[in-house]
């Protein structure tokens, strides 16, 4: 039997508790602009969520063996001063990280690492490749992601990480890989999408499209801007497996960096025959271009011809009519002394003129093919 002594909550009133309770929880701190993501791991495992600089460097204070890595995405010089600080990076690599627009490379500055990466990805939209900046400062105990575009997406590499803390756990060395692994398979779609386009472009050249020498052009320019990302890595991962031994680098890391290797390889090597293969396309299209106008000035050059042919026509018999009218003219002229105009044959005589006039006219055009 229900106890009546206590009466039944107002509807809603349940609902309206927590509602009071959910406010009263504190706010959850929102990350400061620039500033993606940062975590600290020991040991592999991530231990704590910085929302700041600041408390970032406090963690790894606290913790043992911590190292801290932080992801920013168009940073402001402040922030960048702050990790510069820090960490005692380079002067010189700060002031790449602030400017960008660097071409991939690898530069070592003692115990700090930099690196530079150009990433790439196919808009289908637009039949454009997008590229992108992504700088790396690795050292002891951190690694600082400087990200200048909206690509490569780092947290599915952060993501994919924790989830192997054995191979986080070997160090900031982990991480770059990891990344260098990302960026070089953001390129497979840009190489497919590009060779799709080379095919659109072959059939526009052979359909004689007036727009396809600019369209050649244009992807020309994005291939070229493609091997500029993509050629100078070769040179980053030769230097990274170049320190293997004097670095120390795990096993397990060398076979991943191999992997980048090798992919990247072939990469290169189908860019470098799109490239060959655009400049083919060109020459054909220049050729097909040629021959186009060629035949249209032969049809230009018989035109003119056929007009020249029918004006000599013309010419000639204007000539040969304008014979008999000025005779008649002069004749028509009835002066009162005119030995003619009296004679006998008078007429007789004007009609023969004007026909051996017409005659001889005809004569002399016929042999000269006008008429």
């Amino acid at each position: 039997m229900a106890d009546n002594r206590f009466p039944a909550p107002a509807e809603g009133f349940g609902r309206r508790l927590d509602e009071h309770a959910a406010d009263a929880r504190p706010a959850e701190p929102e990350r400061p602009a620039g500033l993606v993501d940062s975590g600290v791991y020991v040991d592999g495992v991530r231990r704590a969520s910085p929302v700041s600089l600041a408390d970032t460097y406090r963690c790894l204070q606290e913790l043992d063996r911590a190292v801290a890595w932080i992801g920013l995405c168009r940073p402001s010089p402040d922030q960048i001063g702050s990790l510069a600080a820090e960490f005692q990076l380079p002067e010189l690599a700060v002031e790449d990280a602030i400017n960008a627009h660097q071409r991939p490379k690898l530069e070592r500055y003692g115990d700090t690492l930099f690196v530079v990466l150009r990433a790439a990805r196919y808009l289908d939209a637009r039949e454009a490749v997008e590229f992108a900046e992504l700088h790396l400062f690795l050292g002891p105990g951190f690694v600082i992601t400087v990200r200048h575009g909206g690509t490569p997406d780092l947290a599915g590499v952060r993501r994919r990480l924790e989830a192997e803390p054995a191979v986080l756990a070997l160090g900031p060395e982990a991480v770059l890989y990891a990344v260098l692994d990302r960026v070089v398979d953001g390129y497979a779609p840009v190489v497919a999408g590009l060779e799709n386009d080379i095919d659109e472009i072959e059939t526009e050249v052979f359909g004689g499209d007036p727009n396809a020498s600019r369209r050649i052009y244009e992807l020309s320019r994005e291939v070229i801007q493609f091997q500029r990302a993509a050629r100078p890595l070769l040179k980053v991962v030769d230097a990274l497996a170049a320190g293997f031994d004097r670095y120390g680098t795990d096993e397990e890391l060398r076979r991943r960096l191999r992997d980048v290797a090798d992919h990247l390889t072939q990469v290169v090597e189908r860019v470098d025959g799109f490239r060959h293969l655009l400049q083919n396309i060109l020459t054909v299209n220049a050729t097909l271009v040629s021959q186009a106008q060629n035949e249209e000035m032969r049809s230009l050059t018989a035109a003119s011809f056929e007009q020249n042919e029918e004006i000599k026509r013309v010419s000639a018999w204007a000539a040969i009519l304008f014979a008999p009218t000025l005779i008649g003219t002069v004749y028509g002229m009835n002066f009162a002394h005119m030995p003619e105009l009296g004679w006998r044959f008078g007429y007789l005589f004007a009609i023969a003129l004007m026909a051996a006039v017409c005659g001889a006219l005809y004569l002399l055009f016929k042999r000269r093919g006008w008429l």
